[in-house]
């Protein structure tokens, strides 16, 4: 086995390395926004001495940016599913496809990027408010909901760095410089007997 052959088989098990991590990332962020719900009870008033009391629940499809968030983790972790899939059942990169699975981990990149950015500035918003448009916040009221949250985002964003090392391998193999064809001998340089 030559030196460019135990390269290239590095490089397979560094990027298949990559895309399993970036897998179990996103999926654990995906698993843990979509099943986060916190219900709390609260006193709005009392009628005499009975209390009056309204349950109020913070789910993730509340707000849209947290939904746009599981689609594009889950989009991701599809995305990553799939060409770890293809290189297990030996499926070559070669020619045009190899240029599309590059442009194919960019757009897997941005859109987890848009998705965990979104998510981050909610959490943001819910855990500070905002004064000037008297939004309150609400992690004071539902703690278990912000922390699963925060968690999601975090895993999130591991996964968008280990998908921006994925991206970086892609385009450094485009780059690579191709071997060049060993030339043919023109018929006029052939001897013949």
């Amino acid at each position: 086995m030559g030196r460019a052959e135990v390269v290239q088989k590095r490089q397979k098990a560094a990027i298949m390395a990559l895309r399993v991590a970036a897998l179990l990332a996103t999926a654990a962020a995906t698993i843990v926004m979509a099943l986060n719900k916190e219900t709390r009870t609260f006193v709005v008033g009392t009628v005499g001495t009975t209390p009056v009391t309204a349950s109020v629940t913070a789910k993730f499809q509340h707000t849209p940016a947290n939904v746009f968030f599981v689609i594009a983790n889950a989009m991701a972790s599809n995305h990553n599913l799939m060409m770890i899939g293809s290189d297990l059942f030996g499926l070559e990169f070669k020619g045009f496809k190899l240029p599309l699975v590059a442009v194919l981990d960019m757009l897997n990149a941005a859109l987890l990027s848009a998705g965990v950015h979104g998510a981050a500035f909610m959490a943001q918003l819910a855990k500070n408010g905002n004064s000037h448009a008297r939004w309150n916040e609400i992690c004071d009221n539902f703690q278990g909901y912000c922390n699963r949250g925060g968690v999601a985002i975090l895993a999130a964003y591991v996964g968008l760095l280990l998908t921006l090392g994925i991206t970086v391998v892609s385009i450094v193999k485009l780059l690579k410089p191709k071997p060049k064809p060993q030339s043919q001998p023109l018929a006029s340089e052939i001897e013949v007997p």
